[in-house]
């Protein structure tokens, strides 16, 4: 187990977000957590890499508790891509090098570098290295960004709406991406999404948020209509077609 919760619980004054919310994630797996807008998927994530500080509940990575690690210590262990942000002028090859901020001591390193180079390798961008992120398409720059997160070189790949605002082609790229490196690196991902076609198609489990609690956790028997319709207030049938499994509203 790389990643075990428990009964974590985060607030904003007069305001409860997160109220007991516990899984466990396995090397290998991609979970995606799921709900309805407002019910605490983002604050989740970013109780779980310290973004936010959880007002009570463990978060235990690789069974040390992440609390305990340090700041440098925690980002060569947890990657986060944040929900997609526009362009700069910084060059696509500096944009990912930041990911090695945290190994960095003196200087940047010829392995600093290298593991830059191969993370956008890895996501197909190799040669975009010197071409600026404002002038990046919305699915290349998701692409630098995961490349980034990827250069720290995490043991957990948290990632925020990583398909929001890309079109269909760009969102089934970034998926099938980010479950084939979780499955090759033998690393754990966390998505938020609100696709739920898209989840069935590429996560091996799911949360299930409602109003801050987790309704449901588990593999692929949680995702059944009665469980949807609860947590989204919408009655809907499943189908397999072609061998995926999909959500239909009624």
């Amino acid at each position: 187990m790389i990643l075990s919760v428990q009964n974590l619980q985060f607030h904003y004054p007069h305001h409860p977000v997160l109220k007991n919310a516990s899984f466990t994630l396995e090397k290998g797996e991609l979970l995606a957590i799921l709900g309805a807008n407002g019910t605490g998927k983002t604050t989740l994530l970013k109780c779980l890499n310290r973004v936010l500080k959880p007002q009570a509940g463990s978060v235990l990575l690789d069974d040390e508790p992440v609390a305990s690690l340090s700041r440098n210590a925690l980002a060569q262990r947890m990657g986060y891509v944040e929900q997609q942000r526009s362009g700069s002028r910084a060059t696509v090859f500096n944009a990912v090098l930041l990911g090695r901020k945290p190994y960095i001591q003196w200087d940047v390193t010829p392995t600093d570098l290298q593991i830059a180079a191969q993370a956008l390798e890895t996501l197909g961008m190799g040669d975009y290295a010197l071409r600026f992120l404002d002038e990046l398409s919305g699915g290349e720059l998701q692409k630098v960004v995961i490349a980034r997160a990827l250069a720290q070189q995490p043991e957990v790949l948290l990632m925020d709406e990583p398909t929001s605002s890309l079109d269909l082609k760009n969102q089934l790229e970034v998926l099938r991406l980010i479950r084939a490196i979780t499955r090759e690196r033998g690393i754990a991902a966390i998505v938020t999404i609100h696709d739920l076609n898209l989840a069935l198609r590429f996560a091996d489990r799911f949360l299930l948020l409602q109003d801050g609690v987790v309704f449901a956790a588990g593999g692929a028997e949680v995702m059944t209509p009665e469980n949807i319709q609860t947590v989204y207030g919408v009655p809907v049938t499943l189908a397999r077609h072609n061998g995926c499994q999909v959500v239909i509203p009624l």
